[in-house]
């Protein structure tokens, strides 16, 4: 019986992260924007509020801001707690502090706290 809760817990486990992983495909808009405990100002930083992510299956990301576009890689640590964006020259990661079909918060020391909420294409 203990070995059959135990590979229950497994598959539960490997169907979280697969999930997890699915429902961050697609695009994303950034909403909030936080540094040092202080709300930034996402039109006046970036010239718009139209800043998203967009995560595809095969691990392209696209930074989009306004009318500009920027191509890499993403990647999910295999527990989900981290994602990290791969552009030419260098990973940048991030801690996932929540993360659901619709929201998501990440973390970066250097750069701050976003907070994105998805939308349709």
């Amino acid at each position: 019986m203990k070995k059959l809760l135990l590979a229950f817990v497994f598959l539960i486990g490997l169907s979280a992260s697969a999930q997890t992983s699915k429902e961050l495909i697609g695009k994303w808009q950034l909403v909030k924007w936080t540094k040092n405990g202080k709300e930034k100002n996402i039109q006046e930083r970036f010239k718009t509020d139209q800043v998203f992510q967009v995560f595809k299956e095969n691990g392209d990301f696209e930074s989009v801001i306004g009318e500009e576009s920027h191509k890499a890689k993403w990647k999910l640590s295999k527990n989900n707690s981290k994602l990290t964006i791969i552009s030419v020259i260098l990973p940048v990661e991030f801690t996932i502090d929540s993360f659901d079909s619709q929201k998501r918060v990440i973390t970066n020391a250097q750069v701050g706290t976003f907070e994105y909420k998805k939308v349709s294409d």
